[in-house]
């Protein structure tokens, strides 16, 4: 069931939905005549995740226990309506949990994201040659418990205002899909070790602005300004500023291409959109990362473009500088 608290009095009270990272996404590893003992320092650095992540929880309930607003909390993965009647969103976990409440947001409502895990660099120091002790990044979360309660009071007195975050809009033999991507999305053959066959341009007001390309290759990736240092950087794309309107695309690991290696990397800007045809028997759209995914099939034509609401996030001021 969902907490509620709030303090104060009076019907102009703000309405906030504490949007919480399950607490069990941490594995508890067991021990069998079967199975050898764990590394002891894994199962000490998992259990300090979860002890850390509840505590972050803890006093962002706290917090917002002391201040005149109304408020929720539930859990990301009970999300199935989209979310109304609220003045803001805050999220506790990471990029994952802000990226599931942009599934539920349109552009009314701006979001404020808790890194409740942010990594220790002494830590991955220290267990550098054992194991990967990097804990959340937290790249679009504006505050940890460190300065929580700060930035809630700025957001609240309206010293802090969002940004406007390009989404990703999709288009399915003309349907446009319910969800937006924030990061990126990934269009492949369910199976990441079968070949993907499609082609695509840009267009422009029904007019095609780059040749046709044909690809044999292990899919496409197309990513907004926000989703431009995940995946698509790891793959060799470029970094991208946070408020940039344009979308950057790269086709996957191509087979023994026959155009120009230019045409595989490029950007989408406002008003322009990629058109794609569909060329093997399945196919699947994945919406930031596995959050969402749409089966596409032969045939089909999507077209993909930055023709989205916004969402209005409250960003770290780094990405503002």
């Amino acid at each position: 069931m969902p907490e509620e608290g709030g303090s104060g009095k009076g019907m102009d009270r703000k309405k906030l939905l504490l949007l919480l990272k399950p607490f069990d996404v941490y594995p508890i590893l067991r021990t069998s005549a079967f199975s050898p003992l764990p590394n002891p320092q894994v199962l000490n650095y998992l259990d300090n995740r979860r002890r850390v992540h509840r505590e972050a929880t803890s006093f962002c309930q706290k917090i917002l226990q002391k201040k005149p607003v109304q408020w929720e909390s539930i859990l990301r993965n009970d999300l199935s309506r989209p979310i109304r009647d609220v003045d803001l969103v805050v999220t506790v976990g990471g990029d994952g949990t802000l990226l599931r409440a942009s599934h539920f947001l349109d552009d009314s409502i701006p979001i404020l994201g808790v890194n409740s895990d942010p990594t220790k660099t002494d830590e991955v120091k220290e267990f550098n040659d054992e194991f990967d002790a990097t804990r959340s990044t937290g790249y679009l979360c504006a505050c940890t418990v460190n300065n929580f309660e700060q930035k809630l009071d700025d957001v609240l007195e309206g010293r802090s205002v969002p940004s406007d975050l390009s989404r990703l809009s999709i288009r399915v033999n003309s349907e446009t899909l319910p969800s937006y991507a924030l990061n990126d999305i990934l269009m492949a053959h369910p199976c990441p070790a079968a070949v993907s066959r499609f082609s695509f341009r840009i267009r422009q007001d029904n007019q095609s602005c780059s040749p046709l390309l044909n690809s044999r290759s292990s899919g496409l990736r197309v990513s907004t300004a926000a989703g431009s240092t995940a995946a698509m950087l790891s793959a060799g794309g470029v970094k991208m500023q946070i408020q940039s309107r344009d979308l950057q695309y790269m086709v996957r690991e191509p087979i023994s291409p026959r155009t120009s290696s230019s045409l595989m990397h490029g950007f989408v800007k406002p008003g322009q959109s990629m058109g794609v045809s569909w060329f093997c028997k399945e196919g699947m759209i994945y919406i930031d990362g596995c959050h969402l995914c749409h089966s596409i099939k032969h045939g089909d034509t999507i077209d993909i473009s930055s023709d989205a609401p916004v969402l209005r996030v409250h960003l770290p001021s780094h990405l503002l500088s």
